[in-house]
């Protein structure tokens, strides 16, 4: 179909834009220049998507916001449901997934990731510090027990998260890059749901975020000092923030990173046992009522 449309595009201008070689496909002279309009044209087509939408009233219409799956899934969702209470006529799209979107193009009206952007022409916050640490279920260590130093986790099974943006894949490979994954490694998942509710269930150690205790999270940390921590950032289209509703939702996304009222999102690592001293906001285990079902 691309071959197509690049063929019916030639007819229509009359000339040749591509070209075969051996080592593949080049555009030939009036192709890059052809290139360089087509793309001036995109960025003023987006340039008339951000005005037309600075022009609608209220905070109204759709925001998205991308996010990595286990941020999305354990920390923006369930907050999500009060933000939206105050802005009824807001439709959020939430975007959960392990690949950076790109603003620039708009596929998101704002990202949240864990890879620091590098495009010069992104706004770019750091929205606070995500730190990770061995669990275990209460079966799994009923049953084959806690490693109690760094050695001893080779007797044991561990569980991955591999896709981009995880930190298991990198804790992984920092921890035990040589190791035959055989007998070793339990589970491989490519989302943070799967990987939290495998080590939940007992399949096997693995590495989640210190607030996964903070929201009622039935595991136990295992202080192996393998502790590794990620920077969270945020990002945006510069014009972004002149719309109201993009704005607001931009407001909202760094106040729930807010590390004065959330202390595990702080520069500093804290043990999820000190924090409930830490802590002073409501019991954030109530976000998921009704998750276990009726009792």
């Amino acid at each position: 179909m691309l071959r197509r449309r690049i063929q019916e595009l030639e007819e229509q201008l009359g000339t040749v834009l591509m070209t075969r070689h051996v080592d593949g496909i080049r555009l030939t002279p009036e192709g890059s220049k052809i290139l360089v309009s087509a793309e001036r044209m995109e960025v003023a087509a987006f340039d008339l998507t951000r005005t037309r939408d600075q022009a609608v009233p209220l905070l109204s219409g759709e925001v998205k916001i991308a996010v990595t799956e286990g941020l999305g899934t354990f920390w923006l969702a369930p907050r999500l449901v009060e933000f939206q209470r105050g802005y009824p006529r807001l439709i959020v799209d939430l975007n959960c997934g392990m690949r950076s979107a790109d603003v620039l193009r708009m596929e998101a009206d704002a990202s949240v990731q864990l890879t620091q952007p590098t495009a010069p022409d992104l706004k770019v916050v750091k929205l606070g510090r995500l730190h990770s640490m061995p669990y275990a279920s209460r079966s799994y260590i009923d049953t084959y027990g806690a490693p109690k130093r760094f050695e001893e986790i080779f007797q044991h099974r561990i569980v991955l998260q591999m896709a981009e943006q995880t930190t298991t894949k990198q804790v992984f490979e920092q921890l035990a890059g040589g190791v035959p994954q055989e007998g070793f490694v339990a589970m491989r998942t490519n989302v943070s749901s799967a990987h939290y509710w495998a080590i939940a269930k007992g399949a096997g150690i693995g590495w989640l975020p210190t607030y996964a205790s903070a929201i009622g999270a039935r595991i136990v940390p295992l202080d192996l000092d393998l502790r590794f921590s990620f920077d969270i950032w945020l990002t945006y289209h510069p014009e972004a923030k002149r719309i109201p509703r993009i704005r607001r939702s931009i407001e909202w996304i760094v106040e729930s990173f807010d590390a004065r009222h959330f202390p595990w999102f702080r520069d500093e690592f804290i043990h999820p046992k000190d924090l409930p001293q830490e802590y002073k906001g409501q019991p954030l285990v109530n976000w998921f009522e009704g998750f276990a079902g009726a009792s």
